[in-house]
């Protein structure tokens, strides 16, 4: 009898412990605003790595759509040497969320993001952050690609397809022409077989071994050792890429050129042929190299 009364008020603890921790969060999502069913993330969705500064306190952040861009970024950004001279740590954020985009940029909080203009423009970030292109990407024609027969763009065609998207909803290619396609084909997203993934390669490689019948995205060269240009269909031309955006507070050249070199290897090292024509926006080359002394005159 001892023990089960022992064990009766271990278990009463236990109880009025986890209601004071239930009540207390509740309270704080009360006073924060945030939804009562929206837990705190456990685990943060970024990637962070030290510059050779170790002294400097400085934290270069920013915001990205992919968690695989971000891993490729961070150690690029932390071996540069301007980098280096100016921050001690970077942070690179990634998250497909817009509305997350939207408040990274509307607040200032990113130092580079990678963006659309029509979102920075509706934002006025240039005008209110001086954020300014450093790197840009190409325009590009959105595609449904199948394996065996080139995708017809009719309503019955897909109700019994195994669709492949992407799971960010920024992406053109990927998620917001399909979605718009399907809409004018007055089909209910709700009845069709749609299997979101990380990244454009993903969906590739998913099609490939034949998990999904159709992925939407865009075409590159290397894709035709694995399938068909007979079996691709568009569905959005000149779609307008994306640019890497830096938060231009003051007159950062130095950093600016750094930052579009280590842009242009990171796009490079992707294996896609998309990226070998980049728009540059800084002539880094033309800047003059001023030392101790000189001048324009000298």
């Amino acid at each position: 009898m001892k023990n089960n009364h022992s064990l009766s008020n271990k278990t009463t603890i236990v109880t009025v412990l986890f209601l004071s921790v239930w009540c207390c969060w509740l309270l704080a999502s009360n006073l924060t605003g945030k939804p009562v069913g929206e837990l705190p993330k456990l685990v943060e969705s970024s990637v962070s790595c030290k510059t050779r500064s170790i002294s400097n306190m400085a934290v270069f952040r920013v915001h990205v759509p992919v968690e695989p861009l971000a891993r490729r970024l961070a150690p690029a950004l932390c071996g540069d040497d301007v980098v280096a001279k100016q921050y001690g740590q970077v942070e690179v954020r990634y998250s497909g969320e817009l509305a997350e985009q939207i408040d990274y940029i509307a607040k200032g909080l990113a130092d580079l993001t990678l963006s659309k203009d029509n979102v920075m423009a509706a934002l006025k970030a240039q005008s209110t952050y001086n954020y300014m292109p450093v790197v840009g990407y190409p325009t590009y024609t959105a595609f449904f690609i199948s394996t065996r027969e080139k995708p017809r763009l009719d309503k019955a065609y897909f109700l019994d397809k195994k669709i492949g998207l992407l799971d960010y909803p920024t992406s053109r290619s990927g998620h917001i022409i399909p979605k718009q396609m399907f809409k004018r084909l007055d089909l209910d997203m709700r009845v069709l077989d749609i299997q979101y993934v990380s990244s454009h390669q993903v969906l590739r490689e998913k099609l490939s071994s034949g998990e999904l019948d159709i992925i939407a995205t865009y075409w590159q060269e290397s894709d035709e050792s694995r399938f068909s240009a007979n079996y691709i269909t568009p569905i959005g031309e000149n779609i307008s890429g994306s640019r890497w955006y830096m938060k231009m507070d003051v007159d950062n050249t130095d950093l600016a050129c750094a930052l579009q070199q280590q842009l242009q290897q990171v796009a490079k090292n992707n294996g896609s042929s998309y990226f070998d024509e980049l728009d540059l926006y800084w002539q880094c080359n033309e800047l003059p190299v001023y030392f101790l002394g000189e001048t324009d005159e000298s």
